[in-house]
């Protein structure tokens, strides 16, 4: 969905406020994080973030933005691809330092996937969409050879790709339900696709008369549509999507055209995201642009469904509005402090060591 956003570039203000948390084991109790900014070298919006370590991270951006670094954000360096300036690479996913996927949904011959296998020196152009008007605003990756990308529904049809080789794209809309009139994903963030394990994947949207969250358990042969509990406008629904195992899942949302007020923007899945139920709101006012688990990789592998997870619901939210974080998924949150506004995405490489991106080129490093 073509995103229209007005945000306000804010500088970080000193400390961080009080996040005190009583009556938890001690790793979730901890202190709030400590926030540092880094210099991107660019003033373009940035949306989307692939941490691959503590070190390693691409970003990627509007303006043709994509950014990496290797020594955890100390420097980070351009690896645009030539003639892309004017194109907004809305996503972005990233296997190690030499190799990465970038997205763009600026629309017909400019929504494009490229790829890297040396740091960003050279791209190749994997996919560019031969329809005239398509918005892809999301990819997700099950492993480096398989992924799903999403757009907006366009005359009904969802032209929804998936890759099973590596590099070969190929529409499976077919498999996909109906588009609602006005529905589609927002790209605000690069999480509005998300998949764990090897089968699982969630795509959620907004634009329509009823918000849904779109999910397959069989890697994209099959998907099944259930409501969730916001959203309803053509400016409102779910945003940014995540599962920190087949059973338990995040959603983010809210409305767009209500960027002052606080919202009903955070809910939660317990059952492979069938039934949504909306949470204690993340505190900032406005929608909930981006949402991050700050949590191990091992944590992913282990796929363990366990209610009991209490060391992976560290969680992260932002939006336009501000920025929170909550030790137990969403029961209770902390603000970060008030001028951590404007920031679209939040990623981590671990359980300690995340980013957030956004408005005027601003990278913020974020260190529980």
């Amino acid at each position: 969905m073509k995103m229209r956003v007005l945000t306000v570039m804010v500088g970080l203000g000193a400390g961080c406020g009080e996040a005190a948390v009583t009556g938890l084991p001690e790793e979730l109790a901890a202190a709030p994080p400590t926030l540092t900014p880094q210099v991107s070298g660019t003033t373009s919006r940035l949306q989307a973030i692939a941490p691959v370590d503590e070190r390693v991270v691409w970003v990627s951006g509007l303006g043709g933005s994509i950014l990496r670094t290797t020594d955890g954000g100390a420097t980070w360096e351009r690896r645009g691809i030539p003639g892309t300036e004017t194109l907004g690479f809305r996503d972005i996913h990233a296997v190690d330092a030499d190799t990465a996927t970038v997205m763009t949904n600026n629309g017909g011959p400019n929504a494009r996937i490229y790829q890297t296998t040396d740091g960003g020196l050279t791209w190749t152009l994997q996919f560019q969409s031969p329809l005239a008007v398509v918005f892809y605003d999301c990819f997700a990756f099950f492993d480096p050879q398989r992924a799903i990308a999403v757009p907006d529904a366009e005359n009904g049809r969802f032209d929804v790709l998936r890759m099973t080789d590596g590099h070969t794209w190929v529409d499976i809309g077919d498999q996909f339900p109906a588009g609602q009139p006005g529905e589609g994903l927002f790209p605000a963030s690069g999480t509005c696709v998300s998949t764990f394990g090897e089968r699982s994947a969630w795509a959620v949207t907004g634009g329509a008369a009823q918000a849904r969250v779109i999910a397959t358990t069989d890697g994209g042969d099959s998907w099944t549509a259930h409501d969730i509990p916001m959203g309803g406008t053509a400016t409102s629904g779910g945003i940014s999507i995540l599962f920190r195992d087949r059973r338990h899942g995040i959603l983010g949302g809210g409305e767009l055209a209500a960027p002052t007020v606080q919202q009903l923007n955070f809910a939660r899945s317990t059952d492979g995201g069938a039934t949504w139920s909306l949470a204690t709101p993340a505190p900032f006012p406005g929608p909930v642009y981006g949402l991050a688990y700050a949590r191990d990789r091992a944590d992913d592998a282990a796929d363990s469904d366990d209610d009991a997870g209490l060391g992976r619901r560290r969680v992260v939210a932002t939006g336009p509005g501000g920025a929170a974080w909550s030790s137990d998924e969403g029961d209770t949150w902390q603000n970060l402090p008030a001028a951590v506004t404007g920031y679209f995405a939040a990623a981590f490489a671990d359980r300690r060591t995340g980013w957030l991106v956004g408005t005027g080129g601003r990278i913020l490093r974020v260190d529980f």
